[in-house]
């Protein structure tokens, strides 16, 4: 008898995961040592590991009724009171009118992005916009993506009028603009300049036609009054016609509120397949919620928020404190401080800084294509409120002894 012909499937899925392994793009899950110094997680207040927070937690738990799963979709029967009290608590902290849980930010952003733009519609995206983002415009209704430059108001502008001088619908305020950009981006840990955005929307669509959506999920926790986010820090709650609000970052939970009129929450409830078709998260993980939440709202982050933001300081004089000549090519360092505990360490060996810093018991991430663009590869270090100095100086040490050590070894190189 022949031989079977060889499974067509399992052969594509080999062929691509070996060109991937090629480029040396080929992604696997990981274990973090136990005893490795954490720069490397988005929990940047370190309320993941906080006992505090975690008595708390089990506090609120055990004075609650004994249930764990919400028993289905939130349109069926994984609604509750205590559901809906806390997404309107949320809102209210946040400064804004209404709110729509969801299970994950992607599936917020995939769901809004997916159903909330209208035929006739324009999207008009940062060019470093979340997968999320475009996973929803990929499933969208509105025909027109457009994206500019990044964290560039002048080329938004650009794009802007573009629209407008090839769209009368636009122009006369019968279809609508839905802008979508991140309060902060969690690669380069740069904060938009929101307010010239919102600035240029309204200026280019008097009509209120331009709608502004601001994805908060680096932010949370971390700017504004108690962690309010950059939008309330700014005082935009009114300009803007949605904000992302994630629960799995700083706030060391899962979970997501997109924030809104209550007319685009009904529409979400009516229309956003990722909350219509899933089960609603787990009566534990509102619960967990609801406690960092009251922790927020009573100020309890406002002191590892400060300690955190000390370290962003510290982390930036130390580094600029290796006085790394012009000529050097192996490590960027940005002259300004950063706007967040995201530093993005630019080298053209990414992972042999990595791995360097590794070995040492510090966990850091090598960063390389297509998660950033080509020339763009990093180490990326989050800097988080458990962190110490003295932990941040060892780390500078150990990013110094191998920036030598690698001067040294190109220089012998150089000789043979």
């Amino acid at each position: 008898m022949a031989n079977p012909p060889a499974d067509a499937l399992a052969t594509s899925m080999r062929l691509n995961l070996s060109k991937r392994a090629a480029k040396s793009s080929l992604r696997a899950l990981t274990l973090s040592p136990p005893t490795s110094t954490d720069f490397s997680s988005n929990d940047f207040l370190s309320l993941s590991s906080s006992p505090a927070l975690h008595a708390s937690f089990l506090t609120h738990l055990s004075s609650s009724p004994p249930r764990l799963g919400s028993g289905g979709s939130r349109l069926l029967d994984g609604n509750s009171s205590y559901a809906e009290t806390l997404e309107s608590d949320i809102a209210s902290f946040h400064g804004a009118e209404a709110g729509c849980l969801f299970n994950a930010g992607f599936d917020a952003n995939a769901g809004f992005f997916a159903c909330v733009p209208q035929p006739g519609d324009v999207v008009v995206y940062d060019a470093a916009i979340h997968a999320s983002v475009h996973e929803g415009m990929r499933l969208s209704r509105a025909g027109v993506r457009l994206s500019f430059w990044h964290n560039d108001v002048d080329n938004l502008q650009h794009v802007l009028e573009g629209v407008l001088a090839g769209d009368a619908l636009v122009r006369t305020g019968k279809r609508s603009v839905f802008l979508a950009v991140e309060s902060l981006y969690s690669m380069d840990g740069d904060l938009a300049p929101l307010a010239a955005i919102v600035e240029a929307v309204e200026r280019l669509l008097p009509m209120g036609n331009g709608k502004i959506i601001v994805d908060e999920a680096h932010s949370t926790g971390l700017y504004g009054e108690n962690g309010r986010g950059v939008v309330c820090s700014l005082g935009l709650e009114r300009r803007v016609f949605a904000r992302l609000h994630t629960f799995g970052k700083a706030l060391a939970c899962n979970g997501a509120i997109m924030l809104c009129s209550p007319l685009t929450r009904e529409y979400l409830i009516n229309y956003a397949r990722p909350l219509i078709y899933t089960t609603f998260m787990s009566y534990p993980s509102l619960v967990a919620i609801r406690t960092v939440y009251d922790l927020m709202i009573n100020g309890g982050t406002v002191a590892p928020a400060a300690h955190m933001w000390a370290l962003v300081s510290h982390l930036h004089t130390r580094l600029l404190a290796l006085s790394l000549p012009p000529s050097n090519r192996l490590l960027h360092i940005p002259h300004l401080c950063p706007e967040s505990p995201i530093f993005s360490l630019l080298t053209p060996r990414p992972r042999d800084l990595a791995r360097e810093c590794q070995a040492a018991g510090f966990m850091v991430r090598a960063i390389v294509a297509p998660t950033v663009p080509v020339g763009g590869e990093r180490v990326r270090v989050c800097l988080h409120a458990g962190n110490s100095f003295e932990e941040v100086d060892r780390l500078v040490g150990v990013v110094g002894k191998w920036v030598r050590k690698m001067e040294v070894d190109g220089a012998e190189k150089a000789r043979l």
